[in-house]
């Protein structure tokens, strides 16, 4: 059946409906391009930068470096770095003449790449695409930056071409890995081994065990773990994330995610997205079962917010028809629509900004792709296996998934952007920033 699913995602691919500007809130100025000026820095330079959950310093900028900058409220210039700004404090730049670009270079600027580079330690970037040309900058490590372009020098050395302040800037690419994309990880339903007598060969079903050691590998390991709204702001191409990001993924609603799940990631600072069935919500908490699937209460969703942002995993349409297939793709698209829509409405009490939804089996179909655009949601995860890459269609989002039976050595080279690459998980490596990179930016 995923066979199916997924050569019909790739179908659909090329004739899906345009999105929508999405709602996801930024606290960066708005540039405004009469107010772009060009300026050149007077001595070497830390500049900053919203990554993640905060803003950071993402680089260090070279005396005499020219950048196309704006100024702001707060004592800053900003300009333009990745996906969204840098910032540079005002006393360390002196005004310049503007450059008279090629008109290729003008093109590449503003070129919307979908190839991203990782940094996974402090990478030199150079003016030119020549290791002997002068140094712009360092980036810091944990870093994910669009790709403008490649090129080869003429000694064969190849080098990614990068938008750094408003000028073309050179980064060698054997100083950095290729981004392969971000994982999306989906779980389900959770139990303590010496309590699981119903589900121990369920694959769906992962044991508390297993889980609290898989979330403090992420930890370790330096994951960040995002939400849903960060993953459509990088998707679209206004937001940073580093180069370990991963979401988590609980569909369904079940019991044991309040029980086992909540606590753990609470624990280690994590955040995940649990779809939920809306119609399968109890009014009042159930006695704990282990050996029956229980869904969560009022009170238990409303409980895990500060952990888990609540998304739809539909109304009535998670059910099997009686030859056992998604009842979804027997559905019209009006009914469908209806249910997609009735399930947003229920779950606002929990979340005012249900934009995410997780088709029931992983089934979904062109009426259903059409039905959760109409219906208002952003994106769409499925049961498609793989990592997330800007460009794909934002309603047939691929997932992995961690079995039962695999051990924390094969979750992380599942993770990770070259599986080759992962250290044995018994001393797990955490990227470690160079003294420059470990403050936060002062925001008064």
């Amino acid at each position: 059946m995923y066979k199916f699913f997924l050569l019909l995602g790739l179908a659909l691919f090329t004739s899906l409906p345009a999105l929508a500007r999405p709602s996801v809130p930024s606290s960066l100025p708005t540039p405004d391009p009469m107010a772009a000026r060009y300026m050149v820095t007077t001595r070497d330079s830390t500049i900053y930068s919203p990554v993640g959950d905060r803003i950071i310093p993402v680089a260090r900028l070279q005396a005499g470096t020219l950048l196309d900058v704006q100024p702001d409220e707060k004592g800053y210039f900003i300009f333009r770095f990745a996906n969204a700004s840098g910032f540079i404090a005002r006393d360390v730049l002196s005004a310049a003449a503007p450059p008279l670009p090629a008109a290729r270079d003008v093109a590449l600027l503003h070129r919307n790449s979908r190839d991203y580079l990782l940094t996974l330690h402090p990478v030199s970037v150079y003016a030119r695409a020549d290791s002997q040309a002068p140094l712009l900058a360092t980036l810091a490590a944990n870093l994910r930056y669009p790709i403008l372009t490649r090129e080869t020098d003429t000694t064969g050395l190849r080098w990614m071409v990068i938008n750094l302040g408003g000028r073309l800037a050179y980064v060698r690419a054997d100083e950095v890995e290729l981004d392969n994309g971000i994982p999306i990880l989906t779980y389900h339903h959770i139990l303590r081994n010496r309590d699981n007598r119903r589900f121990r060969h369920t694959s769906t079903t992962t044991s508390v065990e297993a889980f609290d050691r898989q979330m403090a590998y992420l930890r370790q390991a330096g994951y960040l773990t995002i939400s849903l709204y960060q993953l459509e702001g990088y998707l679209r191409g206004n937001e940073n994330l580093p180069a370990r990001a991963v979401a988590l993924t609980f569909d369904d609603g079940l019991k044991s995610v309040y029980r086992y799940a909540y606590p753990i990631l609470k624990k280690n600072g994590q955040r995940a997205t649990a779809f939920i069935i809306s119609s399968r919500i109890k009014r009042h908490p159930q006695p704990w079962d282990p050996n029956g699937l229980q869904f969560m209460s009022l009170s238990e969703l409303r409980a895990i917010q500060s952990v888990f942002d609540i998304q739809s995993h539909t109304h009535f349409l998670h059910r099997l028809s009686a030859n056992k297939r998604p009842i979804l793709l027997q559905r019209s698209q009006h009914n469908i629509l209806f249910d997609f829509a009735r399930s947003r409405r229920a779950l606002t009490q929990f979340n005012p900004h249900v934009q995410y939804l997780s088709y029931p089996f992983g089934a979904f179909n062109r009426k259903a792709i059409e039905a959760a655009h109409q219906a208002g949601y952003h994106m769409a995860v499925t049961t498609m296996r793989g990592k997330v890459r800007r460009g794909d269609n934002p309603y047939t989002l691929k997932r992995l998934y961690v079995l039962r039976t695999d051990s924390v050595q094969t979750m992380a080279r599942l993770i990770a952007n070259r599986p080759q690459d992962v250290p044995p998980v018994d001393t797990p490596v955490p990227i470690r920033l160079p003294p420059l990179m470990q403050s936060v930016m002062p925001l008064d």
